[in-house]
């Protein structure tokens, strides 16, 4: 019940908006519209202040985890990580903030790469975008870190003894985020990575918590490190389809299939000039949220099986090309994106479909190319609701789970009948996928760390 209780509460304060239900304050995927008081910058770029860091926190009461289960050994004790907790603070928007920040790094610090992959807390209580990258992130050895931006009334009535005193607001997201950036880049005592340098430093973030990055660009063109260079080196928004700014540090955009079914996918080209160093990757088959390695789904409260992609293996490309691009300068390849006709007629689809049912176009992987299921979007909930008794989900109601779900796709499997037409036999099937697998981590869609994962999928479908 603890490892679900965060999301059980942030239910109470968010209806569905990606990863959850929309945050109150947002409808959809899109980002969220100017704030009401929106943080008045300064015109020229300026040293930004540094947030204050209290020591690392042990109470009292429990942590708020902000990180739903991962798999047994390929979690955070496999990787030999640590999870630190400090309360950070400062003026944002002309008012006083006291936030909290989770740092998930090496325990041995020697292992730590040098790389920091900071995110703004989804407002659902989970650190998505370590949630997505986990595996990559610590077989690199990158530190993750969560930075409180959302309403914190779900911690305080988690443990008000040790959260009591935070207090935030949405208008002093962009302030907070440049503060707490530069303190992780500076050497003072209180720095929450205990010392260690930081060679890059990127913002992440998926639906909601892509809208707050998209709400910190304009600050991040004028709160600057001492020596007014750029406090992020990087940035990556994912689960977003809108038209991103243009910013003078590399970007990559990762819209999922989701947002391209519902015509929601950004028309902003990719670009290679300084100020506009930008990609759009899209992987057919991914959908807005990893149904894969969320226990909520079980059973399944949705209409159709909910998808089983792998989200967490195509994400991580994106963010080792980003990473590859501001630490050594690497441009990544240009990819095709998922073809959206709009076209409803003949396929029922906004997008361009194959003959399975598939979408056409976008970042290719083998659950596509050499395929055994037909990806849907959106899924639905089911009618009536299927039993669940986790909290997360049995809690929302019919309309509530019908808006979850929506978020989610769905496959249906092949008939055994038709994939041997396609494919032969089984063997003849891991095989062809082993040699996509291969070509595709060749052209650097694929990463090596998931190969097994992979053709161990592709070992489980029977014919």
């Amino acid at each position: 019940m603890r490892a679900v209780l965060p999301l059980l509460l942030a239910a109470g304060t968010v209806t569905l908006a990606a990863q959850m239900p929309p945050v109150v304050r947002q409808r959809g995927p899109a980002p969220p519209p100017a704030m009401q008081g929106s943080p008045m910058l300064p015109a020229d770029p300026v040293a930004a202040p540094l947030a204050a860091a209290s020591a690392a926190v042990s109470g009292p009461g429990e942590l708020f985890p902000s990180l739903m289960p991962l798999p047994r050994g390929d979690d955070l004790a496999h990787f030999r990580y640590e999870t630190r907790e400090y309360f950070v603070s400062g003026t944002a928007n002309g008012r006083p903030y006291r936030t909290r920040m989770v740092v998930r790094m090496p325990a041995d610090a020697t292992r730590f790469s040098g790389v920091v992959l900071a995110e703004s807390m989804h407002p659902s209580g989970n650190a998505w975008m370590f949630h997505f990258t986990h595996t990559y992130t610590m077989t690199s050895g990158h530190a993750g870190v969560e930075i409180l931006t959302s309403d914190p009334m779900p911690f305080v009535e988690f443990n008000p003894a040790r959260y009591g005193e935070i207090r935030v607001a949405p208008d002093q997201a962009p302030e907070i985020l440049a503060q707490a950036g530069a303190l992780l880049r500076s050497a003072r005592s209180d720095n929450p990575l205990g010392g260690t340098r930081v060679r890059r430093l990127i913002l992440a973030g998926t639906s909601a918590s892509a809208g707050v990055l998209i709400n910190y660009l304009p600050a991040h063109t004028v709160l600057r490190l001492a020596d007014l260079k750029p406090i992020y080196d990087g940035f990556l928004p994912t689960s977003n389809g809108t038209n991103i700014r243009q910013v003078d540090v590399p970007m990559i955009q990762v819209p999922t299939t989701t947002e391209a079914a519902r015509g929601v996918v950004p028309t902003r080209q990719d670009g290679d000039a300084p100020g506009d160093q930008f990609r759009v990757y899209e992987f057919p088959g991914m959908p807005h949220l990893d149904s894969r390695h969320v226990a909520a789904f079980q059973p399944n409260p949705c209409k159709h099986p909910v998808t089983l992609f792998p989200m967490g293996a195509y994400m991580s490309v994106a963010l080792h090309h980003l990473v590859e691009w501001v630490d050594k300068g690497i441009a990544p390849p240009r990819a095709d994106r998922i073809l959206v006709d709009r076209n409803t007629f003949e396929a029922g689809s906004l997008m361009a479909l194959d003959e399975h049912g598939n979408p056409r176009g976008g970042i290719r992987s083998p659950y596509v190319d050499v395929p055994a299921v037909s990806y849907g979007f959106p899924n639905v909930g089911a009618v009536p609701p299927t039993p669940n008794t986790v909290p997360w989900v049995a809690l929302r109601g019919e309309t509530g789970i019908d808006q979850l779900c929506r978020n989610l796709g769905y496959e249906i499997a092949m008939a055994p009948e038709k994939l041997r037409q396609m494919h032969g036999s089984t063997q003849n099937y891991v095989s062809k996928v082993r040699q996509r697998v291969d070509d595709l981590t060749r052209a650097g869609w694929s990463l090596p760390l998931y190969r097994e994962l992979i053709l161990a999928d592709a070992e489980k479908v029977r014919f």
